[in-house]
């Protein structure tokens, strides 16, 4: 595993095993709604993931006082179909409350936990939320892990984003996950080129939702990855770093 992901992995280790130890984990409460299809949001709409993020490891602070409230109810109302929300809070400035109240303003648009899950009891965490996805990495957990972690999330009527960065991690790729997820980003730099997306979107399963994600900085790009079969198109720092995210992503759409 690459420097930066590792440090960030074994960190997030720490943290869930603090939780464990001041029980927060055997206090969740079980989840009574019905989550809302993220890929039939994909396939009906835009496609675009707009993504709620204050900073990330390779770029520092992005914009460091958003108000997730603002933020996400403004993507929900100018064309994103799904919203992804951040929760770890050491190297990207999120927190579980970010999706709490995206969950309260944006009530019918679909919401991703975008965090480094090692846990069944994170999957659990975001379900009682209010997540009505959760993403998977590869690069994080073996092909036990992302088998077993994609049947708990169902198991909780959520559905899986299993993220990729290589030919070479296909073979973790859960049969039954509901989307797979070319990220773009380099996990040694951090650095982003979309070409990885073009170039490994040929050997990726033909009736898997195909995503996108990371670099994509305007709707050409967009159109060029949804000819080459991409349906979503995770998009964060290319809004995050206006003054309006929102307003950056209702003008994006027009390009």
């Amino acid at each position: 595993m690459d420097s930066i992901l590792q440090k960030i992995v074994d960190n997030k280790r720490r943290e869930v095993e603090a939780c464990r130890i001041a029980g927060v984990y055997q206090r969740l409460p079980e989840s009574t709604r019905t989550s809302l299809s993220f890929k039939q949001a994909l396939v009906e709409g835009s496609g675009i993931i707009a993504e709620f993020k204050r900073r990330s490891p390779s770029k520092g602070e992005i914009h460091p006082m958003a108000d997730v409230a603002k933020v996400v109810k403004g993507y929900s109302l100018n064309g994103a179909s799904c919203c992804s929300i951040l929760t770890d809070t050491p190297f990207f400035g999120g927190a579980l409350s970010d999706l709490a109240v995206a969950r309260q303003v944006a009530e019918i648009t679909p919401l991703l936990r975008k965090e480094f899950i090692v846990s069944i009891d994170q999957i659990r965490e975001a379900a009682a939320i209010g997540a009505d996805a959760v993403l998977l990495i590869a690069s994080v957990l073996d092909k036990n892990e992302m088998r077993d972690f994609t049947a708990v999330a169902h198991d909780l009527g959520l559905e899986v984003l299993c993220e990729i960065h290589s030919v070479e991690e296909l073979d973790r790729l859960p049969l039954d996950a509901d989307m797979v997820g070319i990220n773009n980003r380099n996990l040694a730099t951090f650095d982003t080129d979309i070409s990885r997306s073009s170039m490994i979107a040929s050997q990726l399963p033909l009736s898997m939702i195909k995503v996108a994600e990371s670099g994509i900085k305007n709707i050409a790009e967009v159109k060029r990855l949804r000819r080459e079969g991409y349906t979503g198109f995770l998009i964060g720092e290319t809004f995050m770093k206006h003054n309006e995210p929102a307003e950056a992503l209702k003008n994006f759409l027009n390009e």
